[in-house]
């Protein structure tokens, strides 16, 4: 399995959903964005994550859950509502955030359940 995408376990359990357009005042992002990657994933109840960026300043990230809780702690930790905060008054020029409970998990190319 390549490394790059998050080995989780047998569902139930939540993903979080950051698809962001970085605005044109963007110092700093890259250097923010890549702690809160590194602090999310170690964080309590993070099953780990997946992340990209194309060229004109779209990303998408999916961080992987273990319940609400666990969650929910990501968002108030202090140096996370920092980031979120410059995200929000700096460095996104829009942002959507989707919380979802996966119920099933396939992998390939085979479409073998993780069940």
């Amino acid at each position: 399995m390549n490394d790059r995408f998050t080995k989780t376990p047998e569902p139930p359990y939540y993903a979080v959903i950051f698809t962001n357009q970085l605005s044109e005042n963007d110092g700093g992002y890259e250097t923010m964005g890549n702690k809160m990657f590194e602090m999310a994933l170690d964080q309590p109840g993070c099953l780990g994550a997946e992340s990209t960026r194309d060229s004109s300043g779209l990303g998408i990230t999916v961080s992987y859950w273990k319940d609400e809780a666990a969650l929910s702690e990501w968002k108030a930790n202090a140096k996370h509502l920092v980031a979120q905060n410059m995200g929000i008054e700096q460095w996104y020029a829009h942002y959507e955030l989707r919380v979802a409970k996966v119920e099933r998990a396939y992998n390939g190319p085979t479409g073998r359940s993780v069940k």
